[in-house]
């Protein structure tokens, strides 16, 4: 799955307004760490990812290993915040950021 520059550009203008949901710390990651970042990509598509590496390289090669994990798609990467994206066909309308957003913006 390989997301078009339009589509990239629309779900940073969502993730924009959203918070981490998730955090890497210099531990890296465990199974622990995979089952969360899956469940919270299973319920809101569209999340970021707080990457506590003061390494600008270690960050890269995490974002990497989350995206491969996760079965996930790199928006885009600032800094420290990752946003990534994984589509849920069967996503629930109230937990989906991408629905929520579509939602109150009067889309879909």
């Amino acid at each position: 799955m390989s997301l078009s520059q339009a589509q990239k550009k629309a779900l940073r203008s969502i993730g924009h307004y959203l918070n981490p949901v998730v955090t890497v710390s210099e531990n890296g990651i465990s199974e622990n760490l995979l089952a969360e970042l899956d469940r919270a990509l299973r319920d809101h598509e569209l999340i970021k990812v707080k990457l506590a590496l003061p390494d600008r390289e270690d960050r890269a090669l995490m974002i990497e290993e989350l995206t491969a994990g996760g079965r996930a798609e790199l928006v885009q990467s600032i800094g420290k915040t990752a946003l990534l994206y994984r589509h849920n066909p069967q996503a629930n309308p109230k937990l989906s950021n991408i629905v929520r957003f579509e939602q109150h913006h009067g889309r879909r």
